[in-house]
Parts: C-alpha cells; sequence; structure tokens
C-alpha cells in the first residue's frame, strides 16, 4: 500500500460516486484550486490535480538515486583503506 504523503488529510474529499457523477465539476475545480482527493470506501485512493501541477512535481520522481549519483562520481574509483588500529577491549568478570 502506498505511503500517504505529507498534507494529503487536508485536500478536499470527493467519494468516488461524486467524482464520477460530477468529473468536469472536479476537473474544474482541481484546476482552480489544486489537488483533490477521491476516495473509495472511505480510503484515500487517487489524487486529481491540474496538469500544471503535475508537470512542476514530475521532475522530482525523475531525479537521480544516490546510487546512480555516486556510481557515476569522478571518486568512484577512489579506494578507501580501513584504518588497521585496533580499539581497545576491555576486561569484564562473567
Amino acid at each position: 500500500m502506498p505511503a500517504h504523503a505529507p498534507g494529503l488529510s487536508q485536500l478536499p474529499v470527493w467519494k468516488l460516486e461524486d467524482a464520477k457523477a460530477r468529473l468536469s465539476e472536479l476537473v474544474r475545480v482541481a484546476r482552480q484550486r489544486g489537488p483533490q482527493r477521491v476516495t473509495v470506501y472511505g480510503k484515500d485512493a487517487v489524487v486529481v490535480l491540474a496538469a500544471e501541477d503535475y508537470a512542476r512535481l514530475a521532475p522530482i520522481w525523475t531525479q537521480p538515486s544516490l546510487h546512480a549519483l555516486l556510481s557515476n562520481s569522478p571518486l568512484r574509483d577512489l579506494e578507501i583503506s580501513p584504518a588497521k588500529e585496533r580499539s581497545p577491549v576491555r576486561e569484564i568478570e562473567l
């Protein structure tokens, strides 16, 4: 199950049957006032948002992962040797 985005509970809510019956209004409201949440059986299902909002958010999802950034780093071939110093061991009675 996908995690809920912060602030999702603050979005206006539409029941699925209302969203279906009033789709044109739902689209108009999403374009004018911002994202609208649609629920199915009382649980969050989807968020309807304007194409402009999606276009603004989409580049966030296409950013490379940390692994990809490090793999393509100019320092990727840098050899790092672990420290050879041993930490002192504490004696305890058992």
